[in-house]
């Protein structure tokens, strides 16, 4: 029974990092049709953002308590005017042209960690952590991580905020109308660029605090990780139903689940191929993915 528990936990943990990245991805592929291979790259650039500030580079910021808060906020951020950054010089000359949009991306996706390769080195480096969230808690018999918490807790928040934003608020019914008509929303006197450099920034914004949690998650960091998460994130996405928020929470359960179960009671590294039979499954019998509709 603890195992079970145990499995569950860590699979739960697992999967709101999965959301934590896809939810982005999802909200800049299913709002401005954009398929965009950099997105890791935030990750990335999140993570070392932290990392750098966790380990006492930024004034105010470490690695415990209100400093370690402040460190991930500013991960966060950094990510965030990325993301901007990105989609201002990179992603909007190429709105109308998806095939060099999808090029730019993926040099983007390749460029930045061998950046961060070359000024920090391509070995991971130990993230820095509170000794609070290092530890574990009593559950059923089992002892589970604190950080699994932290993690599913942001993950939590990360969906409602993106839900209300997407249905409660002036920009996100604008996105919404000028994903579906431009010109219209144009000609109503509404810069929809503005509101779709918005979208990239919370996505990257999401990207970024992926790889600040992340380094919790696995103890460290290095420039791989935004790539190696991207290749999940996309498979979320797709079983999720392509830019369905929602969908994309029920995906990443699901696969951090089946993923942490298949590694444990099958062969090591079968979690990889088990997610792989579940995407196939599901897009045999919901050719849309699990929801199919936005938000």
């Amino acid at each position: 029974m603890s195992t079970v528990v145990l499995l569950t936990a860590t699979g739960l943990g697992l999967g709101a990092l999965y959301f934590l990245v896809a939810s982005g991805l999802s909200l800049i592929f299913g709002l401005m049709d954009v398929l965009n291979f950099a997105h890791g790259a935030l990750l990335s650039i999140g993570a070392y953002a932290t990392w750098w500030a966790a380990s006492g580079h930024l004034p105010g910021a470490g690695s415990g308590g209100a400093g370690f808060v402040w460190a991930v906020a500013f991960g966060t951020a950094v990510g965030t005017v990325a993301a901007m950054v990105l989609e201002l010089a990179l992603i909007r000359p190429l709105y109308e042209r998806p095939r060099e949009q999808v090029l730019a991306t993926v040099g983007v996706g390749l460029a930045v960690p061998a950046l961060l390769s070359a000024v920090w080195g391509a070995d991971a480096r130990t993230f820095p952590g509170p000794t609070a969230l290092s530890g574990t808690f009593g559950l059923l018999g089992a002892r589970i991580p604190v950080n699994r918490l932290v993690l599913i807790g942001a993950a939590l928040v990360v969906l409602v905020a993106l839900r209300l934003f997407l249905g409660r608020t002036r920009h996100g019914l604008v996105v919404r109308a000028g994903v579906e008509d431009r010109a219209m929303v144009t000609a109503l006197g509404i810069d929809v660029r503005r509101a779709f450099t918005l979208v990239f920034a919370i996505g990257g914004a999401a990207a970024a605090l992926g790889g600040a949690l992340g380094g919790l998650y696995y103890g460290s960091v290095d420039p791989g990780q935004g790539t190696s998460l991207l290749i999940f994130a996309f498979v979320v996405v797709v079983m999720g139903g392509m830019g369905s928020v929602s969908g994309a929470a029920l995906a990443a359960v699901g696969v951090g689940l089946v993923q942490q179960f298949a590694n444990y009671y099958t062969a090591s590294g079968l979690g990889d191929l088990a997610v792989v039979v579940l995407l196939a499954a599901l897009l045999l019998l919901r050719p849309h993915g699990a929801t199919g509709r936005l938000a």
